[in-house]
């Protein structure tokens, strides 16, 4: 399993367009392709723009649907989501108290749950394995299973699993920064010689190519850059390269990394230690948390930015999702949060392999239910069968049973073909529910700029924003039929081969569309309004 996915699936994988302040510049074909049909459009996208033309053109939606974006953080001044913001009326900004006693300060527009109340924030973190790691090594390092009692076998289980992870990842990671170091190295001094020599400022492989010259430097200069040029690499793209893999050992396997104990200083694995946190729900990078907010709801009809899918929403930001893993415990507080202050959808774009405090997780999500909230997942960008391979959280709870209130969704491209499944998406009859667009995705980002990126991560959003326009237009709708009506309406492709995802880096393997979800189905908004007025006039 490859292990990137970490950052494939908390923040986005951005597309070589850049930021722009209006999507002019972005591909035209990419601009809200997800509210496309595949039925008027031959585009596989949900239905949406069908579904306002033809069933909601004369009707109101009759509740405003309030969604919490479990994220990095999300940019509450962007001009396509300024005015759909969710606010706690009964909390007054600014003024240092808890006035609507929740047990959070100045949450007027959700809460940061990885800040101090000094307005200090965590942007980087470790690994899950790195934590581990760091809190049994004094307990087991240099100990074998025989020397661990019965009680202690599950954490020393997953301490000898996630120390050798770790270690394995330092070590390939800090090779390969090396290997991209000593490159752009090779690739700078290259450049300057052939410069100098071309009397060029600026080279092209059209340049280089065509150079002769029997100086063996030279020879060496000319060749790296044709090899590297013909890749598409230059310096920009180096440096990306190694900031990725500095920030993973610099920060992500780095033992004397700690921002958790020097930012915050609680007891991360006590879940009852709640005194931290603070009401800056942007953060350092609202990137990733803003894309999820556009594609869900970004505001319809204003000529500018993006189509949300929903057009009654308010988005309760609950920044818990660091550049690096999520803490279990501020997950569940966000959980909890969300549904104690009127969420009545949570997504949640992010995800990971180990799970210290997975049982405390599993109570918010069952309390979620209990409550009514439906909670949307995305499955994750490791192209990996996640039948086989655990990853939290997730719709099993300890004991087995399933949390009722929960869709996992994959992620599709733009046609009916093979590549229909995208090749970064996890997939799993038994635990991916349903796919929606996640390929090319053109959303907000922060300072009202527009980005393009791929992910499951933005597939997530497609699925709530349509579960938001149902409910918002059928409130009477309980969670379940809500879930229900999604899942069992979807455009159908059980039978349709395409490629098992992974089809990009390893042998093409194809499988049926069924085998990669419990449904084989793309979300299909329009499908789930028909079928939301059916129901409910049958009750009638």
């Amino acid at each position: 399993m490859k292990k990137l996915a970490i950052l494939l699936l908390c923040f986005p994988v951005l597309l070589s367009y850049g930021q722009v302040s209006t999507v002019d510049s972005l591909p035209k074909e990419n601009l809200n392709w997800y509210n496309l049909s595949p039925r008027n459009d031959k585009i596989q996208g949900v239905g949406v723009d069908r579904a306002y033309s033809e069933l909601l053109k004369d009707k109101t939606s009759k509740k405003t649907i309030i969604v919490a974006v479990i994220d990095a953080g999300v940019d509450i001044y962007h001009e396509d989501l300024a005015t759909i913001i969710w606010i706690n009326e009964d909390e007054i900004p600014n003024n240092g108290k808890d006035d609507d006693n929740n047990g959070y300060v100045d949450d007027v527009n959700g809460w940061n749950f990885i800040g101090n109340a000094k307005g200090e924030n965590i942007n980087k973190e470790n690994l899950e394995v790195t934590r581990i790691t760091r809190k049994f090594s004094s307990q087991f390092e240099g100990k074998t299973a025989a020397d661990i009692s019965e009680k202690d076998k599950t954490n020393f289980e997953m301490y000898t699993k996630a120390s050798k992870e770790r270690l394995e990842n330092a070590e390939k990671y800090g090779e390969k920064l090396t290997r991209y170091t000593e490159m752009k190295g090779k690739f700078v001094a290259a450049e300057e010689a052939l410069k100098k020599e071309l009397k060029k400022e600026e080279l092209t492989i059209e340049d280089v190519e065509p150079y002769t010259t029997t100086d063996t430097i030279l020879i060496a200069h000319k060749n790296t850059l044709v090899s590297l040029y013909s890749r598409g690499v230059d310096v920009a793209r180096l440096d990306r390269i190694i900031e990725y893999y500095g920030t993973y050992t610099k920060y992500y396997t780095n033992l004397e990394f700690t921002p958790r104990a020097d930012i915050i200083g609680d007891d991360e694995y006590d879940i009852n230690d709640t005194n931290y946190g603070n009401s800056d729900v942007k953060g350092e990078d609202a990137t990733h948390g803003s894309m999820v907010s556009g594609i869900i709801g970004g505001i319809r009809g204003n000529g500018i930015g993006v189509e949300g899918i929903a057009d009654n929403v308010r988005f309760m930001v609950l920044r818990t999702i660091p550049n690096g893993d999520e803490q279990d415990k501020d997950v569940a507080l966000a959980v909890r949060y969300a549904v104690d202050n009127g969420a009545n959808i949570i997504n949640m774009s992010f995800g990971k392999y180990y799970s210290p405090l997975e049982s405390e997780v599993n109570k918010a999500m069952r309390y979620a239910a209990d409550k009514g909230v439906l909670l949307v997942k995305a499955s994750g960008n490791d192209e990996t069968n996640i039948d086989n391979v655990t990853q939290y959280p997730n719709a099993t709870d300890n004991d087995g049973s399933t949390i009722p209130n929960w869709i996992t969704v994959g992620a599709n491209d733009q046609l009916l073909d093979k590549k229909m499944s995208a090749t970064f998406s996890n997939y799993g009859v038994k635990n991916v529910h349903i796919y929606a667009p996640g390929v090319g995705i053109i959303s907000t980002v922060p300072d009202s700029q527009y980005e393009m990126a791929n992910g499951t991560s933005f597939s997530c959003p497609v699925v709530t924003g349509v579960a938001a326009l149902v409910w918002s237009y059928y409130p009477e709708l309980t969670v379940e039929e809500l879930k229900e009506i999604l899942l069992t309406t979807g455009t159908n492709y059980k039978r349709k081969k395409v490629y098992q995802p992974g089809y990009n880096s390893e042998e093409q393997v194809k499988t049926k569309f069924g085998k990669l979800s419990s449904t084989g189905s793309i979300v299909n908004a329009y499908n789930a309004l028909v079928a939301a007025e059916k129901k409910l006039t049958a009750k009638k």
